[in-house]
């Protein structure tokens, strides 16, 4: 397909939205439908719908439904800023109101011709070393000490999370990971070739049973875990399931993959303080200090560290220079450990703020988390209720997003907590304690 055709497929869908032919929370066609109507290829209807996505004029993904968004007054439809103009409860990229003054005086250094010469740089072994040395002082806690060796540095949380995948996991080989959990862990094993084996949880984390049963049906070669504030749910994984974990993953050789990204805020250790040789540790700094701040870590086992780092190298999944030097610099002057511990403070209000008006319903949260995993009345469906909320102007994500397993979808939705103002988060959580009240069948949803 042409550019130009490509081009006038969304302009025909830009129109059909803002003239009121498609109207908030209208669920379109599944992208293969679509491609199958308009006789295109389905990777060009994929691109069609990404470009909605990014105008903020739909909201969703692949996998789970896209729906026409809630709130479009504030939207540019040629290209404008895709958050704006709705309560966004979907994506979870905490940010505080002071962060933007402490990182710009921690870059101050920037401003000048000898510390852009060193940000641009490359990156030298020597160099590579020193930030190492920093990072590794910056994670460590009273109960985990990585070794500054032990830490390869990668673009994001999410090429970290890939690096390991590719480095444990041969194509074809199968990943365990929990039945519920962070999306992008499917599509990262997907693009690698590996499958994703779906394991039950309970209250305590993921069960060891369940662990040993997809061992025996199809041997796994390494697990995905998050053992810590768990994406979506919130729980972190109890000492007596971590040893049993620990104990079992021993006994039948596999290494895990613990995805710590929000471990910043809580003093729960890592599994590998007590598995350092069993344990690659995934982090960035995303989310414990800003969005455009592109590092993410490794902490790798010794007997690994050579091959996950050539992989990083071979996945071009490699940290920029300026990245890295920004990194560095808000971990040893004490910026980044300061934001992080602001965030912490912060959560926990955002989730009083929206327990209080959610008092009323069933949800799993732990009060030191960015997420609430909701649970919703039996008269609701989860895709039903996403397209209600977009309907009212807010943004969150069904169960279905982070379901592994085909079949049973939890009847539940994930609000992300970190994003709007405290004030506009309790008038979205009130909005939505309406909605829960509310019987679908008097609201007019497009299934």
């Amino acid at each position: 397909m042409t550019a130009t055709a490509y081009t006038a497929l969304v302009d025909e869908l830009v129109c059909a939205i803002l003239g009121g032919e498609l109207k908030p929370g209208d669920r379109l066609l599944p992208q293969r439908a679509f491609a199958y109507r308009k006789g295109i290829a389905a990777s060009t209807a994929g691109r069609v719908y990404a470009e909605l996505l990014r105008r903020g004029l739909v909201i969703g993904e692949v996998g789970r439904g896209t729906f026409v968004a809630g709130s479009l007054a504030a939207v540019d439809a040629s290209g404008g800023d895709p958050r704006e103009g709705r309560i966004d409860l979907e994506f979870n990229f905490p940010t505080l109101p002071a962060q933007a003054a402490m990182i710009a005086k921690s870059l101050a250094p920037l401003q000048f011709a000898d510390g852009v010469r060193t940000a641009m740089g490359p990156l030298t072994q020597g160099r590579l070393k020193g930030a190492a040395a920093v990072t590794g002082q910056f994670l460590a806690t009273p109960h985990w000490q990585p070794a500054a060796e032990g830490i390869v540095f990668t673009g994001s949380g999410r090429q970290s999370i890939a690096a390991a995948v590719s480095s444990l996991v041969s194509v074809g080989g199968r990943l365990g990971v929990e039945a519920i959990t962070y999306a992008t862990i499917k599509s990262i094993a997907g693009r690698l070739g590996v499958a994703v084996v779906p394991i039950a949880l309970d209250a305590e984390g993921i069960r060891p049973d369940a662990i040993a049963r997809a061992h025996r049906t199809g041997a796994l070669s390494a697990l995905y875990l998050q053992p810590v504030l768990h994406n979506p749910i919130g729980q972190s994984m109890s000492s007596a399931r971590r040893r049993e974990v620990l104990q079992l993953a021993a006994k039948l050789g596999l290494f895990l993959i613990e995805d710590l990204v929000y471990g910043f805020l809580s003093d729960d250790p890592p599994l590998a303080a007590q598995a350092p040789e069993q344990s690659i540790v995934i982090d960035s700094l995303s989310k414990r200090v800003a969005p455009g701040v592109a590092v993410g870590f490794l902490h790798v086992p010794r007997q690994l560290r050579e091959g996950v780092a050539n992989t990083v190298r071979a996945g071009a999944w490699s940290v920029s220079p300026l990245a890295l030097d920004v990194a560095t610099r808000l971990m040893a002057d004490g910026t980044a450990a300061e934001i992080a511990r602001l965030k912490r403070g912060d959560a926990m209000r955002r989730q009083a703020i929206v327990g209080e008006r959610l008092a009323a319903f069933a949800f799993d949260a732990d009060v030191r988390s960015y997420h609430l995993w909701l649970h919703l009345p039996k008269r609701w469906r989860s895709e039903a209720f996403v397209a209600a909320a977009a309907r009212i102007g807010i943004s969150l994500t069904p169960s279905s997003a982070f379901t592994v397993a085909s079949g049973h979808v939890p009847n539940a939705v994930r609000l992300a907590l970190g994003l709007p103002a405290h004030d506009v988060l309790r008038a979205a959580a009130t909005k939505l304690a309406e909605l829960l009240s509310s019987d679908p069948q008097d609201i007019e949803v497009t299934e």
